[in-house]
């Protein structure tokens, strides 16, 4: 068994704290008995997350190709050509720089996405390109002339000034053009206003990212698990590794409480059943896989490894 654990490793400056208050009994057990077998740090700028590249094995120089294979979850006939995801998206000032809000936040409902896509849809279609509807948080943007675009995956842009963070390529400027028509075009748009008036984050950003060239990226399974997570919907099938998503909001928002608690929950409802059967022999392997924004480390724990029972159950590792 694999286990993906974003996040799992707290930030230096409160990994002290966090580990007196974290109660993960069968984690600390097995992370004691665990053999170290990829350490790695990204570089200070990448354009998707290390658990982001560990499972779409890509170069962290642009986004994982998930488009297509986002589209095949949502059921929409992918044709021949360069797609793009295109979200809507919700910026907010900090200080003198604009930062992307995660997306999680955006809370967007069907009848306000649809009527933003059909009020945007004569703008892409008058710049040459095809655009579909997927869901409220996923539009999808056909540009075949796009090749070399260099995306951000909205986790990874999320949180900071996002002038770096914007995609970069030949075709660039044609973006920048067409985002800032939308920007216009949504600032007094009703479904705006709407929701100013009730205290909603306003849609002020399309977040362009995922580009795919090859049907045969919607079958690769790293894939379909991203594209999953960003669609917050389960996988259609049983997908390796066992991906534990829910402490990657609370992170992104610096929310260490509701950190905590949610990996209480991947203690109660995944780590420890997934030890027992590690210890009943069931399994041969448990192969964990924990990281932050810029750190990944992957052990690997045996059966036999749990026998070393003078070896004291320790959270310690995780703040190596």
């Amino acid at each position: 068994m694999e286990i993906l654990l974003p996040f799992a490793l707290p930030p230096p400056e409160h990994a002290k704290d966090l580990l007196l208050q974290l109660q993960a009994p069968a984690l600390a057990r097995l992370l004691s008995c665990a053999k170290l077998t990829q350490q790695t740090v990204q570089e200070n700028f990448a354009r998707q997350l290390p658990h982001e590249q560990w499972q779409s094995k890509t170069t962290p120089a642009s986004s994982p190709p998930v488009a297509r294979a986002a589209m095949a979850m949502l059921n929409l006939p992918a044709d021949q050509g360069l797609w793009f995801i295109v979200q809507p998206a919700s910026l907010h000032i900090a200080r003198d720089h604009l930062v992307l809000t995660d997306l999680r936040q955006v809370e967007l409902s069907d009848t306000e996405s649809r009527s933003l896509f059909d009020a945007a849809l004569p703008y892409f279609t008058e710049s040459g390109f095809t655009l579909c509807y997927g869901c409220a948080s996923h539009w999808f943007m056909r540009a075949d002339t796009w090749q070399g675009m260099q995306c951000s995956t909205p986790d990874a842009a999320c949180g900071h000034n996002i002038d770096i963070w914007l995609p970069t390529g030949e075709k660039e400027r044609d973006w920048r053009r067409l985002h800032n028509e939308l920007q216009m075009l949504w600032h007094t748009h009703p479904v705006n206003d709407a929701r100013e008036a009730r205290g909603a984050r306003r849609i002020n950003a399309a977040w362009l990212w995922g580009q795919s060239a090859t049907a045969a990226e919607a079958q690769q399974t790293g894939l379909q698990t991203l594209a999953a997570l960003s669609l917050q919907a389960p996988a259609t099938n049983a997908l390796i590794p066992e991906l534990i998503p829910e402490l990657i909001a609370p992170a992104l928002a610096g929310d260490w409480s509701q950190w905590l608690q949610a990996f209480a929950q991947a203690e109660q409802e995944q780590l420890a059943p997934a030890l027992q059967l590690l210890s009943d022999g069931k399994l041969d392997t448990i192969t964990l896989v924990l990281t932050d924004s810029q750190r990944l480390m992957q052990w690997q724990i045996s059966r036999n490894a749990l026998r070393k029972f003078w070896i004291k159950p320790s959270l310690k590792r995780l703040a190596s």
